[in-house]
């Protein structure tokens, strides 16, 4: 993966458009939470409802600064711990539309340990939606080729890459301490 094909993919992002890309354990579809209609796009290749609601992804913790401005210190700090990491945590909502939330008054937000989707929020330039790149039963794609195989006519621009630990999606928690996916 090189700048030029980061900037690339953030462009097509910057359009409207759907990229695919590494994470830490799953190939990932990313695109636009601020975009309603780059949302529903991403949903409808998943086949995925819009109530179950999906993870966003940011460069650093500062790019959440409105979702962890409202936590108490023990929590910020709990969540900073394991920044980047493949940890996602569920948080009260500040500022994401219901089509990033679904049925939730939280959003579960990640800075993740994967070094190219975090390049790709930073050229960007803030959150992305990054969601398993798979329609909903399905496995999730582990390989740029499986992936390819199941959304090759449905996105703009698939990020070279290759995922850190294949088949280990991150983790999500809770702020009270429940692990709703993942290892505990």
């Amino acid at each position: 993966m090189s700048l030029q094909q980061v900037n690339q993919a953030a462009r097509h992002l910057q359009e409207a458009g759907v990229v695919m890309h590494a994470t830490e354990g799953v190939w990932g579809l990313a695109c636009d939470p601020f975009d309603e209609g780059c949302v529903a796009r991403v949903l409808r290749l998943k086949r995925r409802p819009v109530e179950k609601g999906l993870i966003v992804i940011a460069a650093a913790a500062d790019d959440f600064a409105p979702e962890l401005d409202g936590l108490d210190a023990k929590q910020c700090d709990e969540i900073l711990d394991t920044w980047p990491g493949a940890v996602t945590w569920v948080v009260p909502n500040r500022r994401f539309p219901s089509w990033i939330t679904g049925k939730h008054a939280t959003v579960a937000i990640r800075v993740p340990g994967h070094p190219q989707a975090r390049s790709l929020c930073r050229a960007f330039g803030g959150p992305l939606v990054s969601t398993s790149a798979n329609p909903a039963g399905e496995p999730s794609a582990l390989s740029a080729d499986q992936a390819d195989e199941y959304f090759r006519a449905g996105v703009d621009y698939q990020l070279p890459g290759e995922v850190q630990n294949p088949g280990q999606p991150s983790q999500i928690r809770t702020l009270a301490g429940s692990v709703l996916r993942g290892s505990g």
